[in-house]
């Protein structure tokens, strides 16, 4: 049993990093140790698991199929044996998150480096991400992000409110014109956040009014889309603690304030079978007070 751990502890690794060597460096052992227990599990299995080339490991259909429920299987060890990780110093144990890069580099990287720092016997890996992501499914102990998608056996945690704000830089809309409901936008050059996609959601008084635009311009970086829209190259949604500065100043120009863009919850996302992790539950408890009642970007 200890030996077939091994084995899919290196192929989940490997999995996500690419490289039996990346593996090997993360675990601490050498390449033909990985490539060893890889193979063994895929004699157990009975299956190929990986395409290997010289350059680099491609899973195979049968590896993704089998890779959520070997990753189901390690994350309930794990929190089994997390669960008694407590010592009279403090919490203990090992936490995998993933956060969006724009938001993680304004407030959320400050925000988990004070929980590191009140917690030195927990150990955490930060992985950026601007795309939507299943905790469950892609090994993450915790998914911070904003986008409205939840999924089965994942314990949604809201935050705090995400307000987002329509806007345009002042030559565009001397060039093109304001736009004064969101069925004008339909004649608007729109940067689009890729993982979003091309149809836009406002709030009206008769409820949500959902709208086809024409994107330009599309980046899963919001930044990317802030600078476009600081360039005049179209109108843009952005999170508005993220304008704030440039709405007071004029760089930019608030759209539509009558029908605002469908307004986001900052949530965590947590796979429902890690609800008893010390380390877990003490982050969640971290991320409420930082959040609740004044987000970071709202207080003075």
């Amino acid at each position: 049993m200890q030996q077939d751990i091994l084995n899919i502890r290196a192929f989940l690794v490997s999995a996500r990093t690419g490289s039996f060597s990346a593996a090997a460096r993360e675990i601490g052992v050498s390449p033909s140790i990985v490539t060893k227990r890889v193979t063994r599990l895929e004699d157990r299995v009975g299956v190929r698991l990986f395409e290997r080339t010289t350059r680099r490991i491609m899973l195979t259909r049968e590896g993704e199929q089998l890779r959520p429920h070997l990753q189901k299987i390690v994350r309930e060890l794990d929190d089994a044996l997390d669960s008694f990780a407590t010592i009279p110093d403090g919490i203990t144990g090992t936490l995998r998150v993933r956060a969006p890069t724009t938001v993680n580099a304004l407030h959320i990287g400050p925000v988990l480096g004070r929980f590191q720092a009140a917690n030195p016997g927990v150990s955490t890996e930060l992985v950026l991400l601007d795309r939507l992501v299943n905790p469950l499914e892609e090994g993450f102990d915790l998914s911070l992000g904003a986008l409205p998608k939840s999924w089965p056996h994942v314990v949604d945690i809201p935050l705090c409110r995400y307000e987002r704000v329509l806007c345009a830089a002042p030559d565009y809309l001397e060039r093109v014109g304001r736009p004064v409901h969101p069925s004008d936008l339909t004649d608007h050059a729109c940067l689009t956040f890729l993982p979003t996609g091309t149809v836009w959601t406002f709030e009206g008084q008769a409820g949500q009014i959902d709208v086809q635009v024409h994107g330009v311009y599309s980046a899963n970086d919001v930044s990317l889309l802030h600078d476009a829209a600081l360039a005049g190259a179209g109108l843009a949604i952005l999170n508005r603690f993220m304008v704030r500065a440039d709405l007071a100043e004029g760089r930019l120009v608030e759209l539509m304030p009558d029908n605002p863009p469908q307004t986001f919850w900052l949530k965590a996302l947590m796979p429902r079978g890690s609800a008893r992790k010390p380390a877990l539950m003490a982050l969640i408890e971290h991320l409420r007070h930082e959040y609740d009642p004044v987000p970071p970007w709202d207080r003075a």
